[in-house]
This record gives structure tokens, C-alpha cells and sequence, in this order.
């Protein structure tokens, strides 16, 4: 185990406590239980990490990964789960990817779109969350097709209802589950990219992110990680091992 240091207690945990940012934005890694308690993959693993180090947890939820981001700048969390993506590794430290996740399109049943390669026309306007790392990715690579940004992951398929858009941007499953739920809708085979969670430490908090890379490490060997998703009901989701 790497030694907890007071440098590592003073990165991550200061005045004794670890705070934790939750996403519930993304419903594979974090679920609001019936009680309002945070469940999830996400929250096995900050409180698998705050045992580790003897310290109190405290978890902040928000409902979008770029609001998240957006409180970095108030010191509001030590730790977070995002995906990996280079416009947020400016100014965090990123582990190994924990959980790998398909991004996808839910589009309308009677669509003439069938793939996710046929996305990127002019006329296609797509709906994503801001701040998502859909809404990186797409922003980033996307040369043809617009983007149109709901303030949530989640508020992005309602976007896409009520604007008449072409798609919504978004993971897999839960757009999965829409469709499955709402018989004029229907998710697009294959996927834009594979999105890369892992969590996330503050730049500059460097003895803190050398311990969080190597929990990762261990608990991914350990196959915990792959015992939390299947705990949280994550069947359909891959941890890289």
C-alpha cells in the first residue's frame, strides 16, 4: 500500500474529511437511493478510499459532469469521477480509467438514421449536456453536425423531444432504457467514442493524486470495482479489469 503521508492527508483530506463530488448525471457510475443516500460505483469507491485513509467522507452530488468541473474553482471537492478528456486535464490529474462507457444517439423510431457515423451532416443538430463529456468529445470532433446543450446529460434527451432535434447525445444505457420505455424512440447502433471514467484529483495536489492512481490500480486488480458495478445493477458495463 502507498504510505499515507501528511502530504497525501493534506492533498486529499484536509482538516480530516474527504471530499467527494458525485455525479449523478451519469447513472451508471452514481444512483440517488430510495432514502436520497448516493449509491453507485463512484460512492463504493470514495468510501472504500476515505477507510483507507481513516478520515470522514463527505459527498457533494450534482446532477451534470460540467457542473462537477465547474466547482473546482471553489475547492468544493478533493476527489471526483469525470471521464478523462484533454480540455478537464488542464487543471486535474486523472487516474487510470476505471469503467469504460459507450456514447451513443437515441434518435426517433421512424429516423432515417441508422448509424452513429452518419451523425456529422449539416442539417443534424444533436442535443447533449453541457459540460458532458459527450459534449467535449463532439465538440472537439465533430465537423459538420451542430450541437445544442441542455443544462444535464438527462435534460438533453428532453431537448431533444421538445426542439424537434435529430439525436441526443448520451450514455448508452440509460438512452437504452428511454427507448425501451417509449416505443417512438430507439438507440442507434454503435458508438462515438468510449467514454473513460476515472477519478480525479485537483492539479497541484501531487502526493494526493500519486495515492488516488495507485487505490485505482489496486482496486481495479482486485476486481472491485467490477464487484461495485454488478452490486449497483451495471451488468451491461465494462471495467478495463
Amino acid at each position: 500500500m502507498h504510505e499515507i503521508t501528511p502530504n497525501v492527508l493534506a492533498d486529499l483530506a484536509p482538516q480530516g474529511t474527504l471530499r467527494v463530488a458525485i455525479n449523478y448525471g451519469n447513472p451508471v457510475l452514481a444512483q440517488e437511493g430510495a432514502d436520497g443516500t448516493p449509491l453507485g460505483v463512484s460512492v463504493a469507491l470514495a468510501k472504500a478510499l476515505a477507510d483507507e485513509l481513516g478520515v470522514e467522507l463527505q459527498m457533494t452530488t450534482f446532477d451534470a459532469a460540467g457542473k462537477v468541473f465547474a466547482a473546482l474553482e471553489q475547492d468544493a471537492w478533493r476527489v471526483a469521477f469525470l471521464a478523462i478528456e484533454p480540455v478537464r486535464a488542464a487543471q486535474i490529474e486523472f487516474t487510470e480509467p476505471y469503467v469504460l462507457i459507450e456514447g451513443t444517439y437515441l434518435v426517433r423510431s421512424d429516423s432515417s438514421w441508422q448509424r452513429v457515423d452518419e451523425l456529422d451532416q449539416t442539417q443534424a443538430r444533436i442535443a447533449v449536456g453541457r459540460g458532458a463529456a459527450y459534449d467535449l468529445y463532439l465538440s472537439r470532433t465533430l465537423q459538420n453536425a451542430s450541437l445544442e446543450r441542455a443544462d444535464t446529460s438527462a435534460g438533453a434527451v428532453d431537448l431533444f423531444i421538445a426542439s424537434g432535434l435529430d439525436a441526443a447525445a448520451g450514455v448508452r444505457q440509460p438512452l437504452e432504457q428511454f427507448a425501451q420505455l417509449n416505443i417512438d424512440y430507439r438507440v442507434l447502433d454503435g458508438a462515438f467514442t468510449a467514454i473513460r471514467q476515472a477519478m480525479a484529483v485537483p492539479k497541484g495536489r501531487d502526493a494526493g493524486a500519486v495515492y488516488v492512481r495507485e487505490f485505482i490500480e489496486r482496486r481495479l486488480a482486485e476486481r472491485f470495482v467490477r464487484g461495485a458495478l454488478l452490486a449497483s445493477g451495471q451488468t451491461d458495463v465494462s471495467a478495463p479489469r
